[in-house]
């Protein structure tokens, strides 16, 4: 404590520096390293040098240009439907839960009690070509005789917005449920309907947790490669099953690195642009 008292101007440096340490160690060490093993060359038998080898980018755009699409495309899909499922669940919570409202939080992240390979396995016996889900849609003729959802990209979209679920409807609900009721109340004094009450309240006072959610959900899902290996065909792999077998099965780290570092650089612009449509003031709450 004399130490804190004796220097009072390096106590914020102080308090930082276990956390500095921490990154430093466990992001920005491994994040330099995996740069500098994109830029080599070689194999894992003779072994890599590095050489400047800026056509490992190259190579990689120009050679699963499709998975980085279809990454992105199938993150953002599945984005945009856990935000069509989880916002009016997280607004019946933060509204209408009551003293419900804990139990139905614990019911949003039950699924995180089971581990994640477990829970996708689970899916693809749910959508397997006998399970019930088939059956019914066939049923129904929603689906062929010969349809199948397994192997699909709609199985693959199914499993991921599953599995990142929780990551939208939990800041969803932090975000309503700070809503003061009295400006609803407000709203609807002044002649307001409920459908215009919710449009010009609840949803800009919402916003901060949509942008949360909405990040939070489609950062991980770009980078997500279980559920294309367990619910998808080869024709609906994306970037990170081309990813691990680079890095687990063919031993070619370079290729593996460079796609890893474009991988971070798409979603960092996607992100960027998201921010600047959005406006940074919705990130932070402070929008008015």
């Amino acid at each position: 404590m004399n130490l804190f008292h004796r220097h009072r101007g390096l106590t914020p440096y102080l308090l930082l520096l276990p956390g500095v340490l921490w990154l430093s160690i466990f992001f920005v060490v491994p994040l330099a390293f995996l740069g500098y093993q994109s830029l080599q060359s070689g194999n894992f038998d003779i072994g890599y040098s590095f050489t400047w080898a800026w056509g490992n980018y190259w190579d990689a755009l120009n050679n699963y240009r499709s998975e980085f699409l279809r990454s992105l495309e199938y993150a953002a899909i599945a984005t945009a439907l856990a935000l069509v499922i989880s916002y009016p669940v997280a607004y019946w919570i933060a509204f209408r839960g009551g003293r419900w409202k804990n139990l139905l939080l614990l019911f949003i992240v039950a699924p995180f009690f089971v581990t994640y390979l477990i829970r996708t396995l689970a899916w693809e016996t749910i959508l397997s070509d006998n399970g019930f889900v088939v059956n019914t849609l066939q049923s129904l003729h929603v689906l062929g005789p010969g349809g199948r959802l397994l192997a699909t990209s709609t199985a693959v979209v199914a499993g991921i917005t599953y599995n990142f679920l929780p990551f939208m409807a939990l800041p969803l609900y932090v975000s309503l449920e700070q809503i003061d009721g009295r400006m609803l109340e407000a709203a609807e004094d002044l002649y307001a309907s409920k459908l215009h009450a919710f449009l010009r309240v609840t949803l800009p006072l919402s916003l901060p947790g949509v942008v949360a959610g909405t990040l939070l959900t489609f950062i991980p899902a770009a980078g997500d490669f279980i559920n294309a290996q367990l619910l998808g065909a080869p024709d609906n792999h994306m970037i990170g099953n081309v990813i691990q077998s680079k890095f687990l099965e063919l031993t070619d780290y370079p290729a593996a690195a460079a796609m890893s570092f474009i991988l971070m650089a798409g979603i960092l612009v996607a992100v960027f642009v998201y921010a600047r449509a959005v406006g940074t003031e919705q990130l932070t709450g402070t929008a008015v």
